[in-house]
């Protein structure tokens, strides 16, 4: 079953380690569809959609970010949202 999310991430912990880049790598890998885009306040906001078990793992992937980086729990923020079909890949 699909499911959605937006995902904000703080600025603090958008800004270090290439967090689009490998969000992007792994929206990908997990067959995730949607966009991410910056804000103007230097976080990082996520439209994420896919099957229930990939988008879990990508919500992981978000809270942890890339290997190296530094992402507190507190830096990332979860809500639900309503399945978009008009989404067919994952816009950055």
């Amino acid at each position: 079953m699909k499911k959605a999310v937006n995902i904000k991430v703080s600025r603090q912990a958008a800004q270090k380690n290439g967090y689009c880049r490998y969000a992007r790598l792994a929206a990908e890998d997990f067959s995730i569809v949607g966009k991410m885009e910056k804000l103007s306040d230097g976080s990082v906001y996520i439209e994420a959609q896919g099957e229930e078990d990939s988008l879990n793992d990508f919500i992981a992937y978000c809270q942890s970010g890339p290997a190296w980086a530094r992402v507190n729990e507190e830096d990332v923020e979860i809500v639900p949202m309503e399945v978009n079909e008009s989404f067919t890949e994952f816009l950055s």
